[in-house]
């Protein structure tokens, strides 16, 4: 049952220096759910999932975890609590291995006691990965990279798992698989948070949605709701 709130946030804001980029946003997601940020570039998506991670401060609000508040909380206390953070971008370490990039997301002990476990399962989900695992990172295509990514915030066996623009620059068959790996995890029990540039199809995969704009929340509901929603279709689907 998606009852439970697993996040949620409170009037958080956050700035970049002098700048402020998030001006009260407030969002809850449950428990066992999918639930996707939209909006236009520089509306403040990717930095709300930073403050989340703690890559960029909260500047203030509240940020609640399993009815834990980790707005104070450094970034590796935020992983170590089960919130792995796939950034824009990929951010592998080129010259490493497909492993060696692996390995790095088992950032707490307790991730580090079922390490084993986990890249099994990791290269289960991503067969194309334990093909290459002695291969260096830098070398891979845009949708294995994006694989090792994503693999690598498995690795730190989260119960959150925020996903930055996973399809960016992917070819369309690659961008279908990488929607139907997002539905998998979390059938096996991930909640995903989901900030991604394919509007129509995030929205259609999510449980929950929110609609930013220039750092504030403007339209929050399900996911196929605002699908339908003439605003949303205006401003992002063209229809």
């Amino acid at each position: 049952m998606k009852e439970k709130t697993l996040l949620e946030l409170r009037d958080v804001t956050a700035r970049y220096g002098d700048v402020q980029v998030l001006w009260g946003v407030s969002l809850a997601v449950r428990e066992g759910e999918i639930a996707t940020i939209v909006g236009a570039n520089g509306a403040g998506k990717t930095t709300t999932l930073k403050t989340i991670s703690s890559a960029v401060a909260c500047a203030s609000g509240q940020i609640i975890f399993d009815g834990e508040h980790i707005e104070k909380l450094p970034s590796h206390k935020v992983a170590a609590r089960g919130i792995a953070h796939v950034p824009e971008g990929r951010r592998l370490f080129p010259m490493m291995t497909v492993r060696e990039n692996l390995e790095l997301g088992a950032i707490s002990p307790a991730a580090r006691r079922h390490h084993s476990d986990t890249i099994d399962e990791v290269f289960s989900l991503f067969p194309k990965l334990k093909e290459r695992e002695r291969q260096l990172a830098g070398t891979l295509s845009g949708g294995e990279q994006q694989m090792v990514a994503i693999g690598r915030g498995l690795m730190a066996r989260p119960r959150l798992l925020m996903l930055d623009e996973p399809s960016l620059g992917l070819a369309p068959i690659i961008v279908r698989e990488m929607f139907d790996i997002i539905r998998r995890l979390n059938r096996d029990g991930i909640t995903v948070m989901l900030v991604e540039q394919n509007v129509q199809q995030s929205l259609k995969l999510a449980d929950r949605a929110y609609v930013l704009e220039n750092g504030r929340v403007v339209l929050e509901g399900a996911g196929r709701e605002l699908l339908d929603d003439e605003r949303v279709r205006a401003a992002y689907l063209g229809a």
